[in-house]
């Protein structure tokens, strides 16, 4: 591993016992698959862009090109102890959709994602009439992966619609873990641990 993990990573590291199965859907770089593999978790990932596939498989990664929205399907009920989604649920064409399929792979799906109610956000709505380009959604409206901008509480409301049990839930401002109170106005970041 090349250094310390970014922090929601982190917390999705620190809550999967080692010896667990995951697949890690939008695995990117493979940073958190190493993590895993690292603590004796047997580990794999799915990721859309073929270079970071290149990528993770050049450092003797399981990883397989796929995407989200559609490869899920081929994977059997129950089959893996966790499927993580980190910062990927908003780049789906349907997440509605994804956290099912997550939900039907994996025993426990882990969903992190930005949190579009963050107080800067909305003060970069209200004062400058403009999509917020910030630390952590460094680019412009026009070039964002983001086709879905959900908010801590919409994804709370959806979960309870769908009957979708939350475990535990962090969340993050900046680079630190912060309490659940207002986490939808000062909440940067998300990670859901979610079952049925």
């Amino acid at each position: 591993m090349s250094g310390p993990l970014r922090p929601d990573l982190a917390i999705i590291a620190d809550h999967i016992p080692a010896g667990a199965s995951v697949l890690d859907v939008g695995c990117g770089d493979g940073e958190l698959l190493a993590a895993l593999i690292d603590k004796g978790c047997d580990a794999r990932g799915m990721e859309l862009d073929p270079h970071n596939v290149a990528g993770c498989v050049g450092r003797g990664l399981s990883v397989i090109q796929g995407d989200a929205d559609t490869d899920l399907a081929f994977y059997p009920d129950k089959s893996l102890d966790y499927a993580v989604l980190s910062q990927t649920l908003q780049t789906t064409k349907r997440p509605d959709l994804v956290l099912d399929e997550l939900l039907r792979v994996g025993r426990k799906a882990i969903v992190s994602f930005p949190n579009f109610a963050h107080w800067r956000v909305r003060l970069s709505l209200l004062w400058g009439g403009r999509m917020p380009v910030t630390r952590l959604l460094p680019v412009a409206w026009y070039e964002t992966p983001n086709i879905h901008h959900l908010t801590v509480a919409d994804f709370r409301a959806h979960l309870a619609e769908r009957g979708i049990r939350v475990e535990q839930a962090w969340f993050l401002k900046g680079d630190r873990r912060i309490g659940a109170a207002a986490a939808n106005l000062r909440a940067e970041h998300a990670v859901f641990l979610l079952a049925r």
